[in-house]
């Protein structure tokens, strides 16, 4: 099955273990839609051109997704599935792997994935909504800019949790080129303003701040990176089985050190994420509102 001409991979990390939420998040149903929110996006995707998807999966919900999901897909649409294993490490590492439960985070999941992606692709979670016109957006940057990687941001105001403080990366821009990405922790609204917390201190943010929520455009280039830095990180923190290698890390570090270029599109629709079961009905209504 071929792909569409300069349409690129849809990549979904959906391998994490949901810790927060009670379970695999990944396959939860929202009531009323009686789908994933991962299949929803894909069906974005899809309308937008996209042809061949890779769902980063870990092994507890295989069967769950090849008997129940991939036969609610597009017939048109293929999919690859890969297991994101914490033995999946280079082999004078092993020994370290055997330590580990949880998995070694996005850049790792990502570079499972790695096989299977040739050209550009869209790399999202699987348990978060982005919009339809995100992927627009996206198709449309690769088609002009083959070989410079993007992100759809999402104004930070839009992102907030109504349960408690969330941490959020905030976008550093020049023009609309991603500069760096900072890490603010529990971001809450309160009576007037915005205000989270960096480096122990709280400061006052823009609700129209660009929040990162892992909506990236990635390029082949990238992947070489990855594993040069995950080979870094293991030998970095040999001695600590709990630490994660994030992908937002790995793609800032190339933007500085490698100077490549990464444009920031402001998201036309609402960002809509899920971390506890309580959220999932509210969140299915507001999806359903959207679409």
């Amino acid at each position: 099955m071929q792909q569409l001409v300069d349409a690129p991979t849809l990549v979904i990390l959906a391998a994490g273990l949901g810790s927060r939420f009670g379970g695999n998040k990944q396959i939860a149903l929202l009531p009323g839609i009686e789908r994933t929110i991962m299949e929803l996006s894909i069906e974005d995707a899809f309308a937008a051109g996209v042809r061949r998807t890779v769902l980063v999966i870990n092994a507890h919900i295989r069967q769950t997704i090849e008997q129940q999901i991939l036969p609610r897909l597009p017939k048109e649409l293929e999919v690859i599935l890969v297991e994101q294993r914490v033995s999946d490490v280079p082999e004078q590492f092993i020994e370290l792997a055997k330590q580990r439960e949880k998995p070694w985070g996005t850049g790792h999941a990502l570079l499972t994935a790695k096989p299977h992606i040739t050209g550009p692709a869209i790399v999202i979670t699987a348990d978060d909504y982005y919009g339809k016109q995100a992927y627009i957006q996206m198709v449309r940057h690769f088609q002009h800019y083959p070989h410079n990687m993007a992100m759809v941001a999402y104004a930070l105001a839009d992102t907030l949790s109504s349960l408690g403080g969330v941490n959020r990366g905030i976008c550093q821009l020049q023009g609309n080129r991603l500069v760096a990405v900072k890490e603010y922790k529990n971001i809450q609204k309160s009576e007037r303003e915005i205000v989270g917390e960096l480096d122990s201190n709280v400061h006052i943010l823009p609700g129209t701040a660009l929040a990162s929520m892992t909506f990236w455009g990635v390029t082949e280039a990238l992947f070489a990176e990855l594993e040069c830095g995950f080979n870094e990180f293991l030998r970095t923190y040999d001695s600590d089985v709990k630490k994660e290698y994030y992908l937002p890390n790995c793609i800032e570090r190339c933007i500085v050190s490698k100077h490549m270029d990464l444009t920031v599109y402001s998201a036309e629709d609402h960002w809509y994420g899920v971390t506890f079961k309580e959220e999932l009905a509210a969140v299915a209504g507001k999806i359903n509102e959207q679409r």
